[in-house]
């Protein structure tokens, strides 16, 4: 294929990630028409449908699919050969991705990335939180963040915050109707608020720990959420029990506002960690950012 070809298989890339032509179009600066013409050509070159499209949707044939496989290592080294230019410049410059959960978004990177990002304002940093975790590589992430037991073992991590501790807790008022908890498996006669874990689907089994002893408990409960700050708002309206990462209610506890039980039963874990694939060259911005992230004691 010749070399004026690259563009129309940038373009067949851009048209399957967004999954729509108007999408593409609005991406590309071109027309819808414009665009659909360009595909019509490409497939026709190769001599193979690559998208079936619909009315309603639009989505990769298995030869499409194929290509896409192997053309997308392909745009990604080319994009990081020219990223890595920027390192023979004055100031570092590029675009960096990160999925991250929402709590990870609001108690360490948005507040690192404040002076981070005043500091080198040919940096942009785009942050997509999604409690659910998506795979980096597919979504095309430069990292995302995880807590540290959760992070793959093929990736690369980079601690970014301190051990962590999840605790129980509800209102003065709550407990003013139901008796405290002295064991876990109490918890069972008590209206306690779930956590919908969106990468499993199941809702989150409470994690106990003491002198060893590890134990889950199934909670019951009228409410459930899949977001941390929801369920903040509803622990503290006294909707329920709640099993919720320390740092957020810390100060509703030392105020009053919230009583924590089950003290004993709640053990630190690694805290927040930035992982990412194995590198050969990381851009400078890249390598800028994890520095500024990187925890320190």
């Amino acid at each position: 294929m010749s070399r004026e070809n690259f563009n129309d298989l940038h373009t067949f890339l851009m048209v399957a990630d967004k999954g729509s032509f108007t999408r593409a179009a609005a991406e590309l600066g071109v027309t819808q028409s414009a665009l659909s013409h360009t595909i019509r050509g490409l497939e026709k070159r190769v001599g193979i449908r690559l998208l079936t499209r619909t009315t309603r949707s639009l989505s990769p044939t298995e030869a499409g699919q194929r290509l896409i496989n192997s053309l997308t290592p392909c745009f990604e080294s080319i994009q990081e050969g020219i990223s890595s230019l920027s390192e023979l410049r004055d100031k570092p410059a590029g675009s960096l991705r990160i999925s991250s959960s929402s709590h990870a978004a609001d108690t360490i990177l948005i507040p690192k990335l404040e002076s981070f990002l005043r500091e080198y304002p040919d940096i942009n940093v785009e942050i997509d939180t999604d409690n659910g975790f998506s795979d980096i590589v597919t979504g095309r992430f430069d990292a995302g963040v995880r807590l540290g037991e959760a992070v793959a073992q093929d990736m690369i991590a980079t601690r970014i915050g301190p051990d962590m501790r999840m605790v129980a807790v509800a209102t003065p008022d709550y407990f003013s109707r139901y008796s405290k908890p002295e064991i876990p498996n109490d918890l069972i006669h008590h209206n306690c608020i779930g956590m919908r874990q969106i990468s499993q689907g199941g809702l989150y089994a409470w994690e106990f720990e003491n002198e060893g002893r590890e134990l889950n408990v199934h909670i019951n409960g009228q409410l459930t959420l899949n977001n941390s700050q929801q369920l903040l708002k509803a622990v503290l309206s006294g909707m329920g029990l709640a099993f919720i990462p320390e740092d957020m209610v810390k100060n509703h506890i030392a105020e009053g506002r919230l009583i924590q039980v089950l003290k004993d039963w709640c053990p630190s874990f690694p805290g927040f960690h930035l992982y990412y694939p194995n590198r050969r060259q990381a851009s400078r911005a890249f390598s800028l950012l994890v520095d500024r992230l990187r925890h320190t004691n």
